[in-house]
């Protein structure tokens, strides 16, 4: 750990939700059910036939972790400030070792994979994960299963899964199994559209057509700075590639130094780095991720993208990223379904690090709650168009909204709610140029602590008992990419780009505690939400008032409203007030009055709690013979008190601040 000299304030609020894990339940004497494989929409369809036995399946297999209740503890400990533990993270060997599933447990699933006629794919550090590829027949008798086929009742295409759930032995350590089914395809959160939305026209792209572009987002959102991200990295959660040339040339436009941020490719799964090109393809998404954070974050060192390829295991991607020590700075554009039980335990496992993971909420509007949901933010869900993991509580969820701007791209002028509408039945098409800001109510997560200090959530359409959507929000509408191989003439919008612009502020303000030699922030939603419910709001937020993301299965809700609400959270970052409050700089302590009482001197000192202190003495000023007068004095007050008893001599007291 770094000297705390220079250690920066933060507001964060003690984390005490109890969220749901993943449980397997029991079906028999030596068997577990492990729910969630299951789309429920099976249970209406008929099966047009089974899977070729032949065929190869790659799997990752889920592990629980060792001591989930000890991980929730730890991570509530690390973001309460009058907690010994505060900002004190583990690094992955220590995270492994404390709550990671057991050597000879996951050795326990390697061997039950291999008498199985399954293939060991890849193994991981923490355990949490095995990969394994192995032929549909050995895959179903492994688990118990028929995997069967049928026809998409929304897309033109056929699907797989398993007819009933998947079972084990009920002694096999395992939680989940994903890619049982292609049900759940992964998607971006994006919007291309040709459609004549409504637009700023008032940003600075090189086309002319005042799109949002490279410095606009500086001067909207962080004016004045100049902290550019030197010395952090971003990394980036992605499921396609990119061209090495748009990202290049968008550089070159913008400016700035921006061509000296390294692009790093992490390929994952088999995936060789090809990008899927077209208007449609997923290369879009992953540039337009590079795009936004050199946008907000020129001076950045590396940009990390993590790449499972189309057919990649968001698990393998997620631990990747937890696994590198070196990028605490976290953004995902992507939704996905499956079960959530290892997702939230590397969600979780990324707090615990101290990493900050931005994640796009939606482009289909306000969520419908419950297992039926018609646009997928909840586990477990009919629908195809799944948001997951846009309810998780361990990560920071990003609305959107539509920037102006004073001039061309001088300065912030209004924000609304990013909405471009429905088409003519009233649905968020977003293949076709609609969408809004996802926002709403998880029925699958309890609200966390920390959202419990939201001011009339219940007005607002949220809910005091369940995880509210979104956290934050930003620009979401007209940003200009160099995408498609050059190619890329449509408008681009969705909350895919705001998640980025997150990701790359975050660098900021870790820019700034890097400096003053102390850790990074860390998950920063206790900070956030802390910083709102104070006098500070306004100098650190542009509240957005403005706008809904109504729609025809959702014709009431939501609303913009002042402070929080369902379309954009908090609002957006308001500049340097924002990163000063998240890096405030920890004041020197200061004495107090001494009180004398009868035999001695009781020392009081103004402390900043979860801080540590050493009071010291000695008796002639012009020696630097400072003597420890007791132990360190762990701070859980605005105050510290030590007593002393009188003596013959004369003493002088001082007191430091300690690492």
């Amino acid at each position: 750990m770094m000297p705390k000299s220079k250690h920066l304030i933060e507001i964060i609020l003690y984390v005490t939700a109890v969220f749901h894990c993943g449980i397997y339940a029991a079906v028999g004497a030596n068997l577990n059910e492990l729910p969630g494989h299951v789309p429920k929409v099976v249970s209406s369809l008929a099966p047009k036939g089974r899977v070729v036995a032949t065929n190869e399946l790659w799997l990752a297999i889920g592990l629980p972790l060792r001591d989930q209740a000890g991980l929730e503890s730890f991570v509530a400990q690390i973001s309460d400030p009058a907690s010994p533990n505060f900002r004190h993270f583990l690094n992955r060997e220590e995270l492994t070792a404390r709550f990671g599933p057991m050597e000879q447990d996951y050795e326990l699933v390697k061997n039950f994979a291999r008498s199985n006629g399954l293939a060991i794919a890849a193994t991981h550090d923490n355990r949490l994960l095995l990969d394994v590829t192995g032929t549909a027949a050995a895959v179903e008798k492994a688990f118990h299963i028929t995997l069967r086929t049928y026809r998409h009742p929304t897309e033109a295409r056929d699907f797989f899964a398993p007819d009933t759930e998947p079972k084990v032995d009920a002694a096999l350590p395992v939680v989940d199994i994903e890619g049982l089914s292609d049900f759940w395809l992964p998607h971006p959160k994006r919007v291309n559209s040709i459609l004549a939305h409504d637009m700023p026209k008032n940003g600075t792209s090189p086309d002319g057509k005042g799109h949002l572009f490279g410095n606009d987002f500086r001067n909207a959102y962080v004016p004045g700075t100049t902290l550019t991200g030197a010395g952090q990295s971003v990394g980036l959660f992605e499921l396609d590639g990119y061209i090495t040339n748009d990202i290049l040339n968008y550089a070159r436009k913008a400016g700035n130094g921006r061509t000296n941020i390294i692009i790093e490719t992490v390929l994952l799964d088999g995936y060789d780095g090809t990008p899927s090109t077209g208007a449609d393809g997923g290369e879009t998404e992953v540039e337009g991720d590079i795009e936004m954070v050199m946008a907000i974050a020129p001076g950045l060192t590396k940009i990390v993208s993590y790449e499972g390829g189309e057919t990649g295991k968001h698990n393998d991607v997620l631990n990747a990223m937890l696994a590198n020590s070196n990028v605490v700075n976290l953004s995902c554009s992507w939704g996905w379904g499956e079960p959530k039980a290892t997702t939230d335990a590397i969600f979780e496992s990324m707090a615990a690090v101290g990493q900050t993971f931005f994640n796009a909420s939606g482009d289909s509007g306000a969520f419908t709650p419950g297992s039926n949901s018609v646009n997928g933010v909840d586990f477990p869900s009919n629908s195809s168009a799944l948001n997951a993991p846009s309810s998780n509580p361990y990560i920071t969820q990003v609305g959107g909204t539509t920037l102006s701007m004073n001039g061309a791209g001088v300065s912030w002028a209004s924000e609304v709610v990013w909405n471009w509408g429905t088409n003519a039945q009233g649905i968020y098409d977003i293949s076709s140029g609609y969408g809004a800001s996802s926002g709403g109510i998880s029925s699958y997560y309890s609200i966390p602590s920390w959202q419990t200090n939201i001011s009339n959530v219940l007005g607002r359409g949220g809910s005091a008992s369940f995880r509210n959507i979104p956290d934050v929000s930003a620009n979401a509408n007209y940003v200009y990419l160099i995408c498609n191989n050059g190619n890329g003439d449509l408008y681009y919008g969705g909350t895919s780009y705001a998640a980025p612009l997150w990701a790359g502020f975050m660098a900021l303000v870790n820019q700034q505690l890097a400096a003053s030699g102390r850790p990074s922030a860390g998950f920063i939603n206790p900070a956030l939400y802390a910083i709102a419910a104070g006098s500070n709001y306004l100098s650190c937020f542009h509240d957005v008032t403005s706008g809904s993301n109504t729609w025809s299965s959702s014709p009431n809700l939501f609303y913009a409203a002042n402070g929080y609400d369902l379309c954009t959270g908090l609002g957006t970052m308001n500049g340097t007030n924002l990163i000063n409050a998240l890096a405030a700089p920890i004041p020197a302590p200061s004495f107090l009055l001494p009180a004398p009482s009868a035999g001695g001197l009781t020392l009081t000192w103004i402390t900043v709690a979860g801080n540590a202190y050493q009071l010291q003495y000695n008796s002639d000023l012009s020696t630097t013979n400072w003597i420890n007068f007791g132990p360190v004095t762990n701070a859980s007050g605005s105050t510290a008190s030590v007593f002393d008893s009188f003596t013959n001599s004369q003493r002088f007291y001082r007191v430091l601040l300690k690492p």
